[in-house]
């Protein structure tokens, strides 16, 4: 199994160009087309994003004449055989608990009562 680790770097590119604060970037994003809330700016920075925008890919590699290889790592691992690794093989799924002597079933039996008319 092949293990695939992303490094979002917009921090660290932002720290080499002199930019330490997430609202130097807004403005600069604002030029190129790209409107954004400090926070959604402030999120962009301080936490890797599960999708990302093109345009606001375009916009911040412009803004800071990089490409987007320096602000996405990707890190490939293998795993040892017989090693599972997260999200590799399948749906999770929870395991079936063994019910002791006593316990109930995790559903409630259902009891139809007759009646006579």
């Amino acid at each position: 199994m092949r293990s695939v680790q992303i490094q979002w770097r917009l921090r660290q590119v932002m720290a080499e160009r002199g930019l330490f604060s997430t609202t130097d970037l807004q403005p600069l994003l604002a030029e190129r087309g790209v409107v954004l809330s400090a926070t959604q700016v402030y999120r962009l920075v301080t936490h890797p994003p599960e999708r990302l925008n093109m345009q606001v890919l375009a916009a911040a590699c412009d803004a800071l004449g990089c490409s987007p290889d320096d602000l996405i790592g990707i890190t490939v691992t293998e795993a040892p055989a017989g090693v599972a690794v997260a999200g590799g093989g399948g749906p999770l799924r929870p395991s079936r608990r063994a019910l002791g002597a006593g316990a109930s079933p995790a559903r409630p039996t259902r009891v139809i009562v007759a009646r006579d008319e």
